[in-house]
């Protein structure tokens, strides 16, 4: 770690990025919890986190676009076009203009859709292979470990004031992403251009995420366990009513997650180089099936408890998949690739999102989420159980 952060690049790379995941954990909860407060609907309040998941689904063009043009001046226009339209939150006012958030979710989606594939392969031309482990890692600890302070930090703020100063304090976390992003010193060539129609251009991402062993199998893994995680956006409202707390008491979990997730981050680089990414992200998956069940327990310590290991969870699975990703991916493609592998995971979120807030309206939350686990438990047992493969080789073909 401590030669990965004497990299000034580096350090830039990581405090912009914590500035700006401070901003988004603050929004995304109060967005959830504004919309709960606005229409008393735990499933309303749900699909706010199924209209971010299907922002998403851009992901073929957005990682196209990533490979396209130079990544640090496309994340920049994507963070001040951003920074912009959560502005368009100042005139929420009442429960007729509730839209308005799923407006901002829907673009804070699409603009994800383009900055993380960007990301990925920035940090690809940043650091050597050896580190990228470690470099997620640090952007995982500190982004989700942020739940500790954010979620708290946007519930009550909104509490006080209300969710229009959270959209403005959100908005210059971006600005300063941006700034951040700006005084980074990374020589990026420019890419080269397209050698084949567009929509082999498009798919090439898939084509090699399909032909490389371990990608494939965390893809399809990860995308089965996600199909019933999206479930848990709008339980989680039905455990803490069932709990007699209020909606803003998710700002509390929140942070407990974040808790686990700094430890998940700092541990993940270390685990990924003894047990390969296929199986981090496989032991990642099944301690989030262990925080689902532990959710069905109507007791507030259990509760408590499964929100930190769940953040331990989702760490791990979150730098096992981005390095995985990234090592056995050319540059030229790995805008695509990073997209591509994503795009079955947001498509599955995105139904299970759906699924789950119509569910919760006619099956008891706590069969949903033992059944949530069970297919969690089950995806994860795929993982652990492949055998450990040598990165691919590249075909040539894919190179551009």
């Amino acid at each position: 770690m401590r030669r990965l952060l004497s990299y000034r690049d580096v350090r830039l790379l990581i405090a912009g990025q914590t500035l700006s995941a401070f901003g988004d954990w603050a929004m995304w909860i109060v967005m959830a919890v504004w919309m709960k407060s606005l229409t008393g609907s735990s499933a309303r309040a749900g699909l706010v986190f199924f209209v971010l998941a299907l922002g998403n689904l851009a992901g073929p063009l957005g990682g196209l676009l990533a490979d396209r043009v130079r990544r640090r001046p496309l994340m920049i226009a994507t963070d001040c076009t951003l920074g912009g339209s959560v502005l368009v939150l100042l005139f929420l006012h009442d429960k007729g203009d509730a839209w308005l958030i799923y407006l901002v979710a829907l673009l804070y989606g699409l603009g994800g859709s383009v900055f993380y594939p960007a990301r990925a392969a920035l940090l690809r031309l940043m650091v050597a292979e050896e580190l990228l482990a470690d470099a997620n890692g640090a952007l995982s600890s500190t982004q989700q470990g942020l739940r500790i302070i954010a979620p708290l930090a946007g519930a009550g703020l909104y509490a006080a004031v209300g969710g229009g100063p959270v959209a403005v304090l959100d908005a210059a976390t971006f600005a300063g992403s941006a700034f951040f992003l700006s005084r980074m010193r990374v020589v990026e060539e420019k890419p080269a251009p397209p050698e084949h129609h567009f929509l082999r251009e498009v798919t090439a991402g898939i084509e090699h995420v399909w032909r490389t062993l371990p990608l494939r199998q965390i893809v399809i893994g990860t995308t089965i366990a996600l199909l019933v995680v999206g479930f848990s956006e709008t339980l989680i409202f039905s455990v803490i009513a069932h709990l007699g707390h209020k909606p803003s008491f998710f700002g509390v979990l929140a942070t407990l997650q974040g808790v686990g997730a700094i430890a998940g981050g700092i541990t993940a680089g270390t685990l990924v180089r003894r047990l390969g990414e296929v199986k981090i992200v496989g032991i990642g998956l099944a301690l989030f099936g262990a925080c689902a069940a532990l959710l069905a327990v109507p007791s507030l310590p259990v509760v408590l408890l499964a929100f930190p290991v769940a953040g331990v969870g989702l760490s791990w699975l979150i730098v096992g998949f981005n390095t995985a990703v990234q090592t056995r991916t050319p540059l030229a493609i790995q805008g695509r690739v990073s997209a591509a592998s994503e795009i079955s995971i947001s498509v599955a979120q995105t139904v299970s999102i759906a699924t789950g807030a119509a569910l919760s309206t006619a099956v008891d939350y706590r069969v949903l989420l033992v059944v949530m686990a069970a297919v969690v438990v089950a995806s994860a047992t795929y993982l652990v159980t492949r055998r450990h493969d040598s990165p691919a080789a590249v075909p040539e073909q894919l190179l551009t």
